[in-house]
């Protein structure tokens, strides 16, 4: 279909017409697995009610055929059926065409006030709306289901449920891997170069000689030193046979003897030694005051030395622009991504155990905490309450929307399947009360008349 073209109102011969998209159909496409079944249904309910009434029609001609041959010698009893025929023909039709009126025009013909649920379809779903958002959708009503639902005992009990721990699972993994299939990788690296340029935006220094201060001043950093201490003198235990190499290779001449090498190796050992665990074992040591006294200096300069700030702001700025600082990012990301959809694949993995697992001490921990659970009534019911409140039209537009974007034969086709069935019994009704009714009029008329 073409898009309709919406005149320029300016006349402006410069300005390009504007297009109106087309408005797609939000019909509601193939027939669902019971359609079959329901159209099947309903084809053998019309044959049924269609056959009242052709009996019906048989009988009156049958009654009309003895009236003629017989004339005035008739026998009374076909004056009652001929009654009881004629009404029933008329019920059988009058239903049939207000049944048929419903979804389409009876025998084509445009008659007004047919096919209603076709013409009316916009404004059935705009009353349905309304009904819904005045019968529904009010605050009291949504307060009042909110409580009486108790949904976080409902939900608690549930979960805290060991049987159904494996579903818990299921559920927690499926949602991972639907979110983590939603990010792509490209969306993701871009997200993370732009992450590492805001990052780099604001400057570092001075809050990196804040932060420092203030372990500093808390005594924060002692243990940082201890470590590297405890690791120099790991190193120096070890380190004999390097000391070895460095004085036979670059300490005096090559000609020296080698129980030199061993002798001055052997003492450079045991001074290295001996230094670093003297340096371990006392934090008052001079050069464990003289690394403090470099960190606190380097604190202060990163606040208040301009020169420092500059090398600190400009070695920042190299690291950030290095690709291989985002390469190293979207790297880390892809791996983690593929371990986690690895270990999510798996029902046995300890990611999915560990969900699981926390997922059931949460609703254990709901679940016996009843004033906990009160508290979260609360939250359920005040947000209910506010939806309700403040989003209670946009909620109804989706009904009224999307019945407004159906397409009307569709809708009708849809509709008759599913209650046509049931609307052939009043096709039935009306020929079976039409003749009884018929049958009583007769009666009473011969009663009164003779």
């Amino acid at each position: 279909m073409p898009p309709t073209v919406i005149s320029d109102v300016s006349g402006s011969p410069d300005r390009p017409p504007a297009t109106e998209p087309p408005r797609a159909s939000l019909g509601f496409g193939a027939d669902g697995a019971g359609d079959a079944a329901r159209r099947r249904d309903l084809r053998r309910m019309k044959v049924v009610a269609t056959g009242f009434l052709l009996f019906a029609a048989v009988v009156y001609t049958f009654t009309r055929y003895l009236e003629h041959r017989d004339g005035a010698d008739v026998a009374a009893w076909v004056g009652y059926v001929r009654a009881a025929s004629e009404a029933g023909m008329v019920g059988a039709l009058a239903d049939w065409f207000a049944v048929t009126a419903l979804f389409k025009h009876p025998l084509g013909l445009r008659i007004p006030h047919t096919a209603l649920i076709r013409k009316k379809k916009d404004d059935i779903g705009d009353q349905l709306g309304g009904f819904i958002e005045e019968n529904f959708m009010t605050p009291e009503v949504i307060e009042h289901r909110a409580q009486t639902l108790d949904l976080p005992r409902r939900l608690s009990n549930w979960l805290a449920d060991p049987a159904n721990a494996p579903r818990v699972s299921d559920e927690a993994a499926r949602l991972i891997a639907l979110a983590a299939e939603m990010l792509r990788d490209e969306d993701i690296e871009k997200l993370i170069e732009h992450a590492i340029k805001w990052a780099g935006e604001p400057e570092w220094a001075q809050p990196l000689g804040r932060v420092l201060e203030q372990l500093i001043a808390e005594d924060r950093l002692e243990p940082v030193f201890q470590l590297a201490c405890d690791r120099a003198h790991e190193w120096a235990l070890g380190s004999q046979d390097l000391i070895d190499r460095v004085v036979d290779e670059d300490v005096g001449p090559s000609w020296k003897p080698k129980f030199v090498n061993v002798l001055l190796g052997d003492r450079i050992y045991r001074e290295l030694v001996d230094f670093t665990f003297k340096v371990k074992t006392d934090p008052q040591h001079q050069l464990r005051r003289s690394m403090h006294t470099f960190v606190e200096q380097f604190a202060d300069d990163l606040q208040n030395d301009p020169e420092t700030i500059e090398r600190f702001e400009k070695i920042k700025q190299e690291l950030i622009g290095r690709d291989e600082v985002s390469d190293a990012a979207s790297t880390a990301w892809k791996t983690g991504k593929a371990v986690i959809e690895q270990m999510l694949s798996d029902p046995n993995s300890t990611l999915r155990n560990s969900l699981s697992d926390a997922a059931i001490r949460l609703a254990i921990r709901i679940r016996d905490d009843r004033p906990l659970q009160e508290k979260m009534n609360g939250w359920v019911v005040r947000a209910a309450q506010h939806v309700a409140a403040n989003y209670s039209q946009e909620i109804i537009s989706v009904i009224t929307e999307t019945v407004r974007g159906w397409d009307a034969d569709d809708t009708s086709r849809k509709i008759e399947l599913q209650v046509g069935r049931d609307l052939q019994f009043i096709r039935i009704n009306g020929t079976v009360v039409g003749a009884l009714a018929g049958l009583t009029i007769y009666t009473v008329s011969v009663l009164v008349f003779g």
